[in-house]
């Protein structure tokens, strides 16, 4: 199969370079490209790509408003260009809520000087995601339709102590399910991992927690370093739970959630009842900074028996590992269902070596998550 790809960008020097770099590989064929998102929008009605890659700043018509109108017309998976800037990741978790697959950083050294690499990378994500059953780019966009930001507090100090701060929203009560696998251990600690397509999946889950889950949460996202902090202040705006960027030292309480800094690894201890995070420089030999094999691991580790793993959508295996170690312990372990993932990797990979208690919806998990904590 010949992947068909719409190539987006204002610039003519990158949509050049990306067009070389694409169709230098057998398997890909440029079939159109376009320099604002006006002209995107009717090319793929007209070319109907298997793949769009998008950049967000554009003349005439931006890359997001761009995504939002394709999602809505021609839904096709779309690949998005980024700086790696803290704007630059606002913008992309717009475009990623809007309904965007996945994205790369944009560096127009990299694509002038390696262009061997370039191919690689962007030929291994195009082909996962025109990959039959492998995206579900509808569902994604209408996944954020119902996320609602909950009110600025008025200080950061208002969040102390947080049993004394209730947040208006009100959690959905779980559904009747009569085939659910009930957690049969105590639970200490939730953790997730996720990859393509988890910005969204984990904005859903978050966002139906209450703010008095009875466990601290740990969640591990690919992600590169500039983008974490303002994923972490993403998903605080959403959630009634408290949503801490990850520090070294951080102490662990219920009620809050702590996201994995990119480009870094994130490990759970514990000392008699005291629990704190340990925040290490990420590892050249690992391919995930931040790795779910790694924080899973500690998990394992520091609470056997006692943690509730759940893997949701992502690329490749990371978590599988992990997920050996949390099952050997005693713990439960629930992977995303194939039918609601973007890429069906990570929970296949769990569910095909035999250590997932559970393959749950999205739209169920967070009702599950409730009704087997709380």
């Amino acid at each position: 199969m010949v992947a068909t790809v719409l190539v987006v960008d204002d610039s003519a020097f990158f949509r050049k370079r990306v067009c070389e770099i694409l169709e230098s590989a057998p398997d890909i064929k440029v079939v159109g490209v376009a320099s604002n998102g006006r002209e995107a929008i009717e090319l793929a009605k007209k070319l109907k790509p298997n793949v769009i890659t998008m950049d967000y700043e554009m003349p005439v018509m931006d890359g997001v408003t761009a995504v939002r109108h394709i999602m809505q017309d021609t839904p096709t998976p779309i690949l998005m260009f980024s700086s790696l800037t803290y704007e630059g990741a606002r913008v992309t978790l717009d475009a990623l809520e809007a309904g965007a697959v996945d994205f790369l950083p944009k560096n127009f050294e990299d694509i002038a000087r390696d262009a061997s690499k370039m191919q690689e990378v962007l030929r291994k994500r195009i082909l996962t995601l025109v990959k039959p059953g492998s995206h579900q780019p509808a569902e994604q966009a209408a996944a954020v339709a119902r996320i609602q930001p909950k009110e600025p507090e008025a200080t950061p100090l208002a969040r102390e102590p947080l049993a004394s701060q209730p947040r208006k929203a009100t959690v959905r009560q779980p559904k009747p399910h009569e085939s659910r696998k009930k957690i049969t251990h105590p639970v200490e600690l939730l953790v997730i991992g996720t990859s393509t397509g988890g910005p969204v999946a984990l904005q859903k889950i978050l966002s139906s927690l209450p703010a008095n889950l009875p466990v601290p949460v740990l969640l591990v996202q690919h992600m590169p370093a500039t983008f974490t902090p303002a994923f972490a202040e993403r998903l605080n705006s959403l959630s009634k739970l408290r949503i801490k960027h990850a520090e070294d030292g951080d102490l662990v309480r219920p009620g809050t959630a702590y996201l994995a800094p990119g480009g870094k690894q994130m490990l759970v201890g514990k000392t008699g009842g005291t629990c704190k995070l340990s925040i290490l420089p990420g590892d050249d030999r690992l391919t995930y900074k931040p790795s779910v094999d790694i924080t899973f691991g500690s998990a394992a580790k520091s609470f056997p028996g006692k943690v509730l793993g759940v893997v949701l959508t992502g690329m490749g295996a990371d978590g599988r590992e992990g997920c050996r170690m949390l099952k050997r312990g005693g713990s439960t372990v629930w992977t995303q269902s194939e039918k609601s993932c973007v890429i069906y990797g990570m929970p296949m990979a769990v569910d095909k070596a035999g250590y997932s208690d559970d393959s749950i919806d999205i739209s169920e998990m967070a009702d599950r998550i409730v009704s087997g904590l709380m």
